[in-house]
């Protein structure tokens, strides 16, 4: 019925559009923009009303990646063969898909179609299912999702945080879901169809504090009610999955797995200055009535180990649009002449250049030692808040001086630089939101 609805509406929709009345009104423009919209945002209902979690049942208990046998007793940043493969073709893949879309998609707010399935084709989110599960992972690999993000980033911030929102939820699961919860959702993820999801936590409050949360998960006969409101969660219109952060009376701060068309659930438009490209989205729950086994994990989930992996997402995210925006301005100062010299020539120019490559290096380090005792096992809270202080603060430096850089030019949006300003902005209000 909803489905039949929806078409009547869009057909209606559609023929205004191509009318002369709308011609005589001057609302063609208007309601060409209202029928891309509508049909976006009906066809993303269709698809959340069809999509069907069944446990199939594969595992009898939890299964966890393995922490490598024998971690390395120095800390090495070379790469492996297997990780080197993976960031040629994702450097590539991010130089000739995303960036080229990247201003359309920032316009449009929205990612096309086609980039998104071209990005799924790598099979990111496999490295994170286990072998049972139809994935290929074995061991943990933060520091190769580290390297992930770092390159899509370089293409364009927003597009890969929209493709990196399903991976994230993939990663949750694999490190903390139970045998119930991997079996049902896990196990979607490893067919051909993946479904859509994305995580919420950050809340549309001033100096939100990801401990005190105003997101409640009320306790009832059969489960759980949830009430509250989220910010700036990517892809959310498009999620089939959610996974939510909410403050249970008595406990603390926990995180559940919402279905998308739950009833009570709710999506809204959450317009932003940056990071357009991945749909912000605000989660608007009421009511929403949920199993016991709705609840991420068991008593091994840690919520603190949860942030510490999102706020090194975005590290990788600030890092990849960090290095586009000293790429970027290397080559343009020293094409761009002035007084009949390349302006890379003026000390100040150089010096300022030189500055953002020390202090990329130390984003890149400093995150790096984390994933690595993540990855091994190892505790990394002390690492993970000293690289997301790092980068909140030095990203913005850089997408500070980058626009300074090109000059007049980098305040209009004849180059990038405007766009990896507004959307490195984002990296030290919302490292709460994406995990790694």
């Amino acid at each position: 019925m909803a489905k039949d609805t929806t078409g009547v509406a869009l057909s209606l929709l559609n023929n205004f559009a191509g009318s002369k009345i709308a011609d005589q009104l001057k609302l063609r423009k208007p309601s060409e923009k209202l029928v891309y919209s509508a049909t976006k945002h009906g066809f993303q209902a269709v698809a959340l009303a069809s999509r069907q979690f069944k446990s199939i049942k594969k595992l009898t208990k939890p299964k966890r990646l393995e922490t490598p046998k024998e971690p390395p007793k120095l800390f090495d940043l070379n790469l492996t063969e297997e990780q080197q493969m993976m960031r040629d073709n994702l450097s590539r893949f991010a130089a000739e898909v995303i960036r080229p879309a990247a201003e359309e998609s920032n316009e449009l707010v929205a990612t096309p179609k086609a980039v998104l399935d071209q990005a799924a084709e790598f099979g990111l989110h496999l490295f994170s299912i286990p072998e049972e599960l139809g994935g290929v992972a074995v061991e943990k690999s933060t520091t190769s999702n580290l390297l992930a993000v770092e390159d899509l980033a370089h293409g364009d911030m927003g597009i890969a945080l929209s493709i990196l929102s399903t991976v994230g939820v993939v990663n949750a699961l694999s490190q903390w879901g139970n045998t119930e919860q991997q079996n049902k959702y896990l196990a979607a993820f490893a067919e051909e169809n993946i479904p859509t999801a994305t995580i919420a936590v950050n809340e549309p409050s001033p100096m939100f504090n990801p401990f005190d949360l105003q997101t409640t998960a009320t306790k009832t006969s059969t489960g759980f009610k949830l009430n509250g409101v989220k910010s700036c969660v990517p892809q959310l219109r498009n999620s089939e999955l959610i996974l939510v952060s909410a403050n249970v009376e008595g406990e603390g701060p926990a995180v559940f797995i919402i279905e998308g068309n739950l009833d009570g659930v709710g999506a809204q438009d959450d317009h932003s200055m940056g990071l357009r490209a991945s749909e912000l989205g605000r989660l608007v729950l009421n009511n929403v009535e949920i199993p016991y086994s709705a609840k991420l994990g068991d008593d091994t989930f840690c919520y603190q180990t949860f942030l510490n992996y999102a706020k090194l997402g975005w590290c990788g995210l600030a890092i990849g649009t960090c290095q586009a925006v000293l790429d970027y301005v290397i080559t343009y100062c020293n094409e761009r002449e002035a007084f009949g010299e390349p302006i890379s020539h003026r000390q100040a120019v150089a010096f300022m250049i030189a500055n953002i490559e020390i202090e990329l290096q130390s984003m890149r380090i400093v995150t790096q030692r984390a994933c690595s005792r993540a990855e091994n096992g190892q505790d990394f809270s002390r690492e993970a808040y000293l690289a997301a202080l790092l980068c909140s603060e030095k990203s913005m430096e850089i997408g500070t001086n980058g626009v300074q850089l090109v000059g007049g030019h980098g305040f209009t949006k004849e180059h990038p630089v405007e766009r990896w300003y507004r959307d490195l902005r984002a990296v030290s209000i919302l490292c709460n939101g994406m995990h790694l």
